[in-house]
């Protein structure tokens, strides 16, 4: 009876402890596609995608790690392999991959390592996380034009193209934060030098669409 016992209890602590944990988030739905971007600072790269047409949502969360289901105060030790990152369900009959790639790149420094801006570590590097073999060329093609475009010259492209696993969601409060938050976010993306930067590599502020 004690060993029955004891069973049962460690099989409810085991329940409570999985309970804390969130599954990664689902494939997408039929007739649409997933693209995944690392761009440093969620809240930023989520702003740039959100209204485009053709994209049906956006989030932030953390992948390319190994830990299950990071918080945002573990993710942003850095010792998590997680990036800061956003997933995108879009419609492909409305907008390309290749079209999600040239708005990702219009708003990424990828001559920098572990670093976006003012936001530094591996949490804020540069990537693109691929679900199809098509999107897998698309983005090591991308990579390869940058990286011989002469504005590069003697620079390396350092945005990673790797394969998609896992997507945990970020916590509610980091969801549609330009939106919920437009002062703060506006003063962040500001003091963070995010647009000047951009305007210095790509020629012009960020456009999403």
């Amino acid at each position: 009876m004690q060993h029955v016992l004891k069973f049962g209890v460690a099989a409810f602590l085991l329940l409570c402890v999985s309970s804390l944990h969130s599954a990664p988030t689902a494939d997408a739905p039929a007739g649409k596609a997933k693209a995944t971007f690392a761009a440093g600072c969620f809240w930023c790269a989520e702003s740039a995608f959100e209204g485009m047409p053709g994209v049906e949502s956006v989030v932030s969360g953390y992948t390319g790690g190994t830990s299950v289901d990071p918080t945002y105060d573990e993710s942003n030790t850095g010792t998590t392999g997680h990036a800061e990152a956003i997933e995108i369900i879009f419609d492909p009959k409305i907008v390309s991959y290749a079209k999600l790639l040239e708005v990702f790149w219009a708003n990424t420094d990828p001559t920098v390592k572990d670093k976006q801006f003012c936001d530094e570590g591996n949490q804020y590097r540069s990537a693109i996380f691929t679900h199809t073999p098509e999107q897998a060329k698309l983005a090591a093609d991308s990579k390869a034009k940058w990286q011989a475009d002469s504005r590069f010259a003697g620079q390396t492209i350092y945005t990673e193209v790797n394969t998609a696993g896992p997507f945990y969601l970020a916590e509610e409060y980091h969801q549609d934060y330009a939106a919920r938050n437009s002062a703060k976010y506006k003063y962040y993306r500001w003091g963070c030098g995010r647009d000047k930067r951009l305007k210095q590599i790509w020629g012009t502020a960020p456009v999403a669409h």
